[in-house]
């Protein structure tokens, strides 16, 4: 199953990204083959185009508990 969540990208801030689980790991969006360009949103969410994407693909949005 391919699998989407939220993650803290600076646990700084709080900040969250989108993150795919591919099979092996958790890894940041932008990282992925699948990742599309984000909408040129100032202050949008860094992802959000590949999340819309991937969730037309099939893809499931889980917690960060998960």
């Amino acid at each position: 199953m391919k699998r989407m969540c939220w993650m803290s990208a600076d646990k700084e801030n709080g900040d969250k990204i989108l993150h795919l689980d591919e099979g092996s790991s958790w890894t940041p969006y932008y990282s992925s083959p699948h990742a599309i360009p984000d909408h040129p949103i100032p202050g949008g969410s860094k992802g959000w185009a590949t999340y819309l994407h991937l969730k037309d693909k099939g893809w499931t949005l889980v917690r960060e508990e998960e």
